[in-house]
């Protein structure tokens, strides 16, 4: 038998061993709390991000916002973030109501620009004619040829709006880098949302290998909701498109101007520097 002191030698060695385990154990359940709030955190920001997209950003001209998909590329916590300023765009020009049904406007285009629709236009194109729409930006001038054999609606409705002027002192109000740049939004408040008076249906492609580099297609708010807004894919931004979207042409000159406009976005997918889009000149040949 051990000694009045060996016995209290071992109480107290006792009593340290079950110290360091309550230690433990409180340090562990603390530890869990904290994973605990953070994955909270983290679910209602999940929750958040996805009432937003939901919600829209982009075009519906039935007042709703007309939208193109974040691009799925995986952010890194080691990437930088982009705060550059968003720059402040002027509001669209001045334009006209049309309360009678939309006639077929002139070629050379209408005097006066048209901003809001009675309704839908007529059809205006000739089936058999081949169409080019140069838009002049205050960033360059770049040309897209139009696909009537794909998308003959999508087309008549686009060489109406640009001969109507609609387009003229337009930005680019979204530019998300590597993905596409977004236009069309005729009278803003806020951008990305505007009420054109009608809405047409989709022309949508078969695959979404359709959304080639620097192709032209429509934004839209959801199933059969085009309207004005528009977007250019930027090289490599198609394989974040699904077939949800009408191709209605492709940049053929002038895609150095895409590229440049392409990069003037920060990571809120805003412009950086404001980009007009000073006319939109049809070519019929």
């Amino acid at each position: 038998m051990g000694t009045n002191a060996d016995k209290r030698a071992r109480q107290a060695a006792n009593r340290n061993r079950l110290e360091q385990a309550r230690r433990q154990v409180e340090a562990e359940a603390r530890r869990r709390r904290t994973i605990g709030i953070v994955a909270g955190l983290l679910a209602l920001a999940v929750v958040i991000v996805g009432i937003v997209l939901a919600t829209g950003d982009g075009d519906g001209d039935g007042g709703e916002e007309a939208e193109v998909p974040t691009t799925d590329a995986p952010a890194t916590s080691e990437a930088p973030v982009d705060t550059t300023p968003a720059a402040e765009l002027p509001a669209p020009p001045e334009g006209i109501t049309l309360t009678e049904p939309t006639e077929c406007p002139p070629p050379e285009g209408a005097e006066q620009r048209v901003q809001v629709f009675a309704g839908p236009p007529p059809e205006c194109i000739d089936p058999d004619a081949t169409y080019t729409a140069t838009f002049t930006t205050s960033h360059g001038e770049f040309t897209a040829t139009l696909d009537a054999e794909a998308a003959p609606g999508t087309v008549n409705n686009f060489v109406v709006l640009a001969r109507y002027r609609y387009y003229d002192g337009v930005p680019f109000h979204r530019i998300v880098r590597d993905f596409v740049i977004q236009a069309g939004d005729g009278d803003g408040e806020p951008w990305g949302s505007n009420d054109l008076g009608y809405t047409i249906d989709d022309e949508l492609p078969d695959s979404p290998d359709a959304y080639t580099d620097y192709s032209l297609a429509m934004a839209n708010a959801g199933p059969n909701t085009n309207g004005s807004q528009f977007f250019v894919v930027l090289p490599g931004g198609g394989a974040g498109l699904g077939p949800a979207y009408s191709r209605f042409g492709e940049v053929t000159e002038g895609r150095d101007v895409i590229d440049r406009i392409g990069a003037l976005g920060n990571d809120m997918e805003d412009p950086t520097e404001v980009v007009l889009i000073e006319r939109v000149t049809i070519t019929e040949s």
